[in-house]
C-alpha cells in the first residue's frame, strides 16, 4: 500500500473518523506486544520502525551488520521477505532467488551477509544459529513478540517523525508510540527535522539512548545522476523522500511516477516507463530496492540496464556510542 497523505498531516476530519478503529488496533497491537517471546541461542538486535515503512530500518540493519563484521562477528540477517513467496525459514542464496521468492530487501542484506528469510522467526532465529550465526539483526519485527530481543532499536526518520501521531488507519503508528518506546533501548533519529526531535525527546525523557544518524547517497552514483533531467520512479514507503534526494544531488527530476510499496514491476510497466523517458528524452532513475525487484526477471531487462541506481548509506553521528549499546548484548552469549 502506499501511505495515504493525511497520514503525515495534523489530524483532521479523515483521522478523526478512523481514530476509533485505531484505539481497538492500538490495544490489540499493544496487549500482543507484552507476549513473552521465545529466547535464540544467540544474541538478537532488532531493528525496527514505530511506523507503516520508510523510515530507513534496512539501511540501518545494514549499517549496524557492518559494525558487527567488523568487530569479528558473524552476523545473519533474520527478516519475514515481505513480498516473497518463500515462508521459510530458508537460508537465501543471491544466484537462486528473485525477489518474487524472498522479497526486495533481503536481496539488498545478502551483499553484506547471510540472511534467513522465515515468515516463523523463532523457526528463522534457530536455522541462523545452526547455520554459524554469532548474533542476529532482525530487519523489522519489532513489534512481533515471537522473537525476544536483547538489544531493539527504533528508527525515526527526522523530517517526517511519526506523522500525526496515531495508530493505523488513523494515522501510520504500529502501536502506541510510548508503548513503543517502552519496549525499546534506544532511538536512532535519521536526519533532521523538529518532528523527529519530538519523538527523540520523549524517548530520552523515558531514560532511552537517543543515536543520531544520516543517510548518504552513494558518491559514484551521485555523480553519475548530478544534472541529468530525468523521470524518476520508486514503489517504496515514501517515495517523495527519494525525489526529494535527487532534488539535492543536483538532479532535475522533470517527472515523478509513484508506485505502491513493494511494487511488484510488469512488463507493462517497463514499457510505459521506457516510453515515457525516451518521449521526453530523460534518465530513468530509481532506488535499490526498485532494482531488486527486478532481477532475475527477463521482462524487466530492459528497463533495469536503462535505469540507474541510486543506493544510500546510512552513517551513524557516533560509532562508538552504537557500539557500547551493543556491548552487554554480545557478552550475553
Amino acid at each position: 500500500m502506499q501511505a495515504p497523505a493525511f497520514w503525515w498531516r495534523a489530524p483532521g476530519l479523515i483521522s478523526a473518523a478512523l481514530a476509533p478503529l485505531g484505539a481497538i488496533y492500538g490495544a490489540v497491537a499493544g496487549a500482543r506486544m507484552k507476549r513473552a517471546g521465545a529466547r535464540a541461542a544467540v544474541p538478537v538486535i532488532c531493528i525496527g520502525d514505530p511506523t507503516v515503512g520508510g523510515a530507513g530500518k534496512t539501511p540501518t540493519a545494514i549499517a549496524v551488520a557492518e559494525l558487527l563484521l567488523e568487530a569479528g562477528e558473524n552476523p545473519f540477517f533474520v527478516t519475514r521477505g515481505y513480498g516473497g513467496r518463500e515462508k521459510g525459514p530458508r537460508v537465501v542464496k543471491v544466484q537462486e532467488h528473485s525477489a518474487k521468492d524472498v522479497g526486495d530487501e533481503p536481496l539488498l542484506l545478502a551483499a553484506v551477509a547471510s540472511v534467513v528469510v522465515s515468515i516463523d522467526r523463532v523457526r528463522g532465529a534457530k536455522l541462523a544459529a545452526e547455520s554459524g550465526a554469532s548474533v542476529i539483526v532482525m530487519d523489522d519485527g519489532f513489534q512481533n513478540p515471537a522473537l525476544a530481543k536483547n538489544i531493539s532499536l527504533l528508527v525515526i526518520d527526522g523530517a517526517s517523525g511519526v506523522g500525526n501521531g496515531l495508530i493505523f488507519p488513523a494515522g501510520p503508528l504500529r502501536a502506541p508510540l510510548a508503548l513503543q518506546i517502552e519496549c525499546a533501548n534506544g532511538v536512532i533519529l535519521v536526519g533532521k527535522g523538529d518532528a523527529g526531535e519530538k519523538v527523540a525527546q520523549q524517548a530520552a525523557a523515558c531514560g532511552k539512548t537517543i543515536l543520531r544518524a544520516h543517510l548518504m547517497p552513494e558518491a559514484e552514483a551521485t555523480a553519475e545522476i548530478k544534472g541529468r533531467n530525468a523521470l524518476a520512479y520508486a514503489g517504496i514507503g515514501r517515495p517523495r523522500k527519494f525525489f526529494a534526494t535527487l532534488e539535492e544531488i543536483g538532479c532535475n527530476v522533470t517527472e515523478q511516477r509513484v508506485f505502491p510499496d513493494h511494487h511488484a514491476y510488469s512488463e507493462n510497466d517497463a514499457r510505459e516507463l521506457l516510453k515515457a523517458a525516451r518521449a521526453r528524452n530523460l534518465t530513468l532513475v530509481t532506488t535499490a530496492k526498485d532494482h531488486a525487484r527486478m532481477y532475475k526477471n527477463p521482462a524487466l531487462n530492459e528497463l533495469a540496464d536503462a535505469s540507474i541506481v541510486l543506493p544510500v548509506d546510512l552513517h551513524f553521528d557516533d560509532e562508538n556510542a552504537l557500539k557500547e549499546m551493543l556491548k552487554p548484548a554480545l557478552a550475553r552469549r
